[in-house]
């Protein structure tokens, strides 16, 4: 056995206090504010195009890489179309906080703050702007915009963190961490603290799981399709909360659910768009999942539901709720509800109170295949911005498209059906350009319908649309499709 002296016992005590010490977490209390600043492990490669300052404290910033991939097929993104690794911060804090940024590397000459709802109307200086915050909230500062953006993630402060050493707790602390896999069976919980970098994937099984803390869960060690499971994969989990980390650079699919029940994904962030193929949640055979308050920039699809499997007790897709998001899908869909399902149901989902801060493809493609009814769809209170896609040839895509289809992602090749489907306070904003992104409903046959279809306030491009409006296309196989528009009668 290797045998330690006294005196190498205390230098080995006293440098690992000192290297917790450089990275543990720094509080400052003001009379109006609280802040908790987490220093980037120090061999994180950071962001040279800006600089972060709260209250007069500089605050790290990470890079995620985008179209990041080796031969990458013919239909991804150009890494020169979408710019390169964008930049993102995080910290903690209560009260009011006072914001500095200094752009390094772009003009501030046209800067956006989004969401736009959130009404920051900055002070600029040159290449700096300023301004104040006094909740939570989710920011994107975008110079030039979709292009190497600063996400600013301003978070409550943490209540009640779990501590290293209490059982079934995993414990990450400050600092880059590779298990690669981890495995949550019933009662665990993982915790990622703030100032963690933790590269790998976790799986989920059993019941009452937690995954939380202020750190990252990173793939960035590995190509496209080529990690360690999923970033979060759940399988035959129930009772599952998922609060507050920030995942990137996924290499597939980032938090699939299969055959759960009862999951809840609050305040997590989704810094992808490295690889083709990182749908941000995917929902696949489950019910009661619950997603708020989340950020989610992908490749792929932000949302997708689907119904893969048949067998287990329930394997409808059934109350699924995503309220409170700030959505942004570089290549692909925004919400896409039906490809790849076989269940008898996808039903009862609310889409609400949604800012679509940019998007590619058509945001809303409803499109079940395999006999699956998509049924009791409430879509409330979302604004998108239009800003076009990068690389779509001659092709124009839809705003709202529901459409039973057939396509190659499904076994059995017949569609499936719409039934009772609520678009209310929708709004399309940016530059209107002709023939882009109408609104489109068609039922495949008569067996396969599109019925009983509400739009309610559905603004595009400042115009208010109806049935007979040319951005609305109703085709055969329809049944009671109609427009209201307040203080109609």
């Amino acid at each position: 056995m290797k045998r330690y002296s006294l005196l190498h016992l205390l230098l080995s005590m006293f440098l690992g206090l000192f290297i917790a010490l450089g990275n543990t977490a720094c509080s400052t209390d003001t009379k109006n504010s609280t802040i908790i600043i987490y220093p980037a492990p120090s061999n994180e490669i950071l962001s040279k195009d800006y600089t972060l300052e709260v209250n007069g404290q500089k605050v790290d910033i990470y890079l995620a890489k985008i179209a990041d991939v080796e031969n990458p097929p013919s239909w991804t993104l150009d890494p020169k179309d979408v710019g390169g690794p964008y930049s993102f911060s995080y910290f903690d804090f209560s009260g009011e906080v006072n914001i500095k940024i200094t752009s390094l590397n772009k003009s501030l000459d046209n800067l956006v703050i989004r969401p736009l709802l959130a009404g920051i109307e900055p002070k600029v200086d040159g290449n700096t702007l300023t301004f104040s915050i006094s909740k939570p909230c989710k920011l994107s500062i975008e110079p030039d915009g979709r292009l190497e953006p600063l996400l600013i993630f301003a978070n409550p402060l943490e209540i009640n963190p779990p501590k290293q050493g209490e059982p079934s707790v995993i414990y990450f602390g400050p600092g880059i961490h590779k298990p690669e896999n981890i495995n949550l069976s019933s009662g665990q919980i993982l915790y990622i603290s703030g100032g963690a970098v933790v590269k790998g994937g976790v799986s989920v099984s059993g019941d009452n799981v937690k995954i939380m803390g202020r750190g990252i869960l990173c793939g960035n060690d590995w190509p496209w399709r080529k990690g360690p499971g999923s970033m979060i994969g759940m399988r035959e989990a129930t009772n599952v909360t998922v609060d507050d980390i920030i995942l990137r650079g996924s290499w597939g699919w980032t938090i699939p659910i299969y055959n759960c029940d009862s999951i809840a994904i609050t305040n997590v962030k989704l810094v992808c768009s490295k690889n083709p193929n990182d749908d941000g949640i995917n929902p696949c055979n489950s019910q009661r999942v619950y997603v708020r308050d989340c950020f989610i920039r992908t490749d792929d699809d932000c949302i997708a539901m689907k119904g893969i499997n048949l067998g287990s007790n329930n394997d409808n897709i059934e109350y699924i709720t995503v309220e409170n998001c700030l959505l942004w899908s570089d290549r692909a869909r925004v919400f896409l509800l039906g490809h790849e399902s076989r269940a008898q149901y996808m039903r009862h989902i609310t889409l609400r109170n949604i800012d679509i801060l940019h998007f590619n493809m058509s945001p809303f493609l409803f499109e079940p295949g395999e006999e699956m009814s998509i049924e009791d769809v409430l879509v409330e209170n979302v604004t998108a911005f239009a800003d076009y896609p990068i690389q779509s040839g001659e092709k124009t895509f839809d705003f709202i498209r529901l459409k039973p289809a057939v396509n190659q992602y499904m076994k059995n090749q017949v569609p499936g059906k719409i039934n009772n489907v609520h678009f209310k306070n929708i709004s399309l904003t940016g530059e209107e350009k002709e023939g882009w992104y109408p609104i489109w409903v068609t039922g495949a046959d008569p067996e396969h319908k599109v019925t009983n279809v509400t739009f309610e306030n559905i603004t595009w491009f400042n115009h208010k649309l109806d049935e007979q409006s040319p951005q609305v296309k109703i085709d055969n196989n329809t049944t009671n499709i109609h427009f209201i528009n307040s203080g109609d009668k």
